[in-house]
């Protein structure tokens, strides 16, 4: 059974319809919500596909001021880069969910995520998902 890991908030009737063809469900979570197991330490053979919407990846950014005046980012969790190294690693293909109007900000702010991840809207998600899993 092919098995698609998905981030909290992807569409719930998409993944009963991925169900109801034969195809597995399980969450995971990127390191700062706890919404399943950790993308980041996923193994080979867990999941087939990992899909997911563009914040879900994207950790919360704030700026620190350094006594010199400097600032600089602190991350809430990982990278888009690191938080999906393994699906990389890997070669797990990942779609990341973003309206069309928004793929280049996405890509953007994907930075080097975006070297191996596929941005995909919404309307084609299902469509991306069933050819890639090869149905």
């Amino acid at each position: 059974m092919k098995i698609v890991g998905y981030f909290d908030g992807t569409d719930s009737i998409l993944l009963t319809k991925l169900v109801a063809r034969g195809f597995g469900t399980i969450p995971i979570a990127n390191d700062w919500d706890g919404a399943g197991k950790t993308v980041s330490l996923i193994e080979p053979g867990d999941v087939d596909l990992i899909v997911g919407y563009l914040h879900k990846v994207i950790a919360p950014i704030r700026e620190a001021k350094e006594k010199s005046g400097k600032t600089r980012p602190i991350h809430r969790g990982l990278t888009p880069y690191d938080l999906l190294y393994r699906a990389k690693t890997f070669d797990i293909p990942t779609l990341i969910i973003a309206s069309k109007d928004d793929h280049k900000a996405a890509k953007k702010a994907l930075g080097k995520a975006a070297d191996f991840v596929t941005v995909v809207a919404p309307e084609d998600l299902e469509g991306r998902i069933l050819d890639i899993l090869g149905e």
